[in-house]
C-alpha cells in the first residue's frame, strides 16, 4: 500500500501509521526472547500476553478475572457452548440473526443435535438488507436458552440496540452473548453499561491487530457455571500441575484456555492495542469520510444498504451495486488504481479509518462512476 492508497477495509483488517514497523518490532522482540538459550521464554511471553489481556479488559470495561484469549470468535463461541451446563440449552432454542457472521451459524447449527437444542435463525425481510431488532425481539420467547446477537454486522453495518434487546433476553431467562468483531475498536462499548452475559471478539478490524488474537469475556456469576469440554493444561489454576487425577477447572476466565495458548498473536497485536488506547477522534473521522460515501452514493443513485442513521450503523457503507456491474471485476479495476475496497455478492463494503481521507473518497468514487 502506497502514501495515497485509499483504504476502506477496515471491516476486514484495520490499518494505522507504522502498523508494519511496530509489528516487526513486536516480532524481533519475540523472537529474542524465544530463541534464548535459557529458560526465561515463558514468563518473559506469558508475561506480554497479560499486557494483550490487559488491554482487552480497559477497552470494554471488563472485571478482573472474566477475560482471555482465544484463536478467534469461533473457537470462543465453542468454548462458552461446550461449557455450559447441559440444562441452559437442551430442549430450548438458540436464537440468532441471518445476517450474522456466517462461521458463528455453521458452529451453532452443527452443534444442535449434540447439545439438545434448535437454532432459530431470524431472516432478514424481502427488500431490507439486515434483520430488524423489532423482529428479534418477536422470535424471543421464554424457550429460548441462548441468543447470540451481532454487535455490528458485516454486510450491512447495522448496529443493533444491544441495551433493549439483551434487556428482553433476560426478562426471557435467557443468556446473550455479543460478537463484538465488527463494531469494536469505533463503536464504543462498555460492559459496565450493556450488561452481557458473554461477549467474543477478535482483535482484527478496526482494532487493527492480528489474526489469532480473539477473546472470550463472561460475566463472574455464569463463569462458575461453566466447564468446558475444551480443557488441557492451561485451563487449571496451575497449568504445571500434571497430577493426572487432579484436574480442576481455574476459578476465572483462564478456565477457557485449554493447550498452548497462542502468545505470537498476542503480542503481534500488543502494538496496535496500545495504540488505539492512545487515540481520540477516531469516530469523529470516521462519521466525516462516512457522511460524504454516502453523499456520494446518492449522487450515482446508488442503492444504500446501511442505516443513514449514524446511531444505528458501525463505521462501514456498504451500497448494493446494479445488476450490470460485475462486482470482482470494479474491486480489481479499483485495486489497479491504489483504492481498495471489497464486495459481499453485488454489496461493495466501504469501510473508512483513521489512514484514509477525504481526498480517498473523492477518488474512489470518481472511479466507480463511469463503471456504475
Amino acid at each position: 500500500m502506497t502514501d495515497d492508497a485509499g483504504y476502506f477495509l477496515y471491516h476486514s483488517i484495520g490499518m494505522y501509521p507504522d502498523k508494519a514497523t511496530d509489528m516487526a518490532r513486536a516480532f524481533d522482540g519475540f523472537s529474542q526472547i524465544w530463541g534464548g538459550v535459557n529458560d526465561s521464554q515463558w514468563p518473559d511471553v506469558l508475561t506480554q500476553r497479560a499486557v494483550f489481556l490487559n488491554l482487552w479488559r480497559d477497552l470494554i470495561d471488563a472485571p478482573d478475572g472474566t477475560l482471555t484469549s482465544a484463536e478467534n470468535v469461533t473457537t470462543g463461541l465453542f468454548s462458552v457452548l461446550g461449557g455450559l451446563p447441559a440444562e441452559r440449552l437442551r430442549g430450548k432454542k438458540v436464537l440468532i440473526a441471518a445476517d450474522c457472521f456466517p462461521s458463528l451459524h455453521f458452529l451453532l447449527n452443527g452443534m444442535a443435535d449434540r447439545l439438545g437444542y434448535t437454532l432459530e435463525t431470524v431472516p432478514v425481510r424481502q427488500g431490507d438488507f439486515w434483520v430488524r431488532d423489532e423482529d428479534m425481539l418477536a422470535a424471543w420467547d421464554e424457550s429460548v436458552g441462548l441468543a447470540l446477537l451481532t454487535f455490528v454486522t458485516s454486510t450491512s453495518s447495522h448496529r443493533c440496540d444491544l441495551d433493549a434487546l439483551i434487556a428482553h433476553g433476560h426478562r426471557m431467562g435467557s443468556l446473550v452473548g455479543v460478537d463484538l468483531t465488527q463494531g469494536i475498536g469505533i463503536i464504543p462499548f462498555s460492559l459496565a453499561q450493556t450488561l452481557a452475559d458473554f461477549v467474543v471478539s477478535t482483535s482484527l478490524k478496526w482494532l487493527c491487530g492480528t489474526p489469532g488474537a480473539g477473546v472470550i469475556q463472561m460475566r463472574a456469576g455464569l463463569l462458575a457455571e461453566v466447564k468446558p469440554e475444551l480443557r488441557g493444561w492451561f485451563s487449571q489454576d496451575n497449568p504445571f500441575s500434571w497430577d493426572l487425577d487432579a484436574f480442576e477447572y481455574a476459578p476465572d476466565a483462564r478456565r477457557f484456555e485449554h493447550g498452548t495458548p497462542s502468545v505470537l498473536a498476542c503480542v503481534g497485536s500488543i502494538p496496535a492495542l496500545e495504540w488505539h488506547a492512545g487515540q481520540e477522534g477516531l469516530l469523529a473521522h470516521n462519521r466525516v469520510l462516512t457522511a460524504a460515501i454516502l453523499d456520494e452514493a446518492r449522487q450515482l443513485d446508488m442503492q444504500i444498504a446501511t442505516p443513514v442513521d449514524p446511531d444505528k450503523r458501525g463505521g462501514s457503507v456498504m451500497v448494493e451495486l446494479p445488476v450490470h456491474v460485475d462486482p470482482a471485476a470494479l474491486v480489481n479495476r479499483l485495486r489497479e488504481q491504489d483504492l481498495h475496497v471489497d464486495a459481499r455478492a453485488r454489496i461493495l463494503r466501504l469501510s473508512p479509518g483513521n489512514v484514509t481521507r477525504l481526498d480517498h473518497v473523492e477518488r474512489l468514487f470518481a472511479a466507480i462512476k463511469p463503471l456504475s
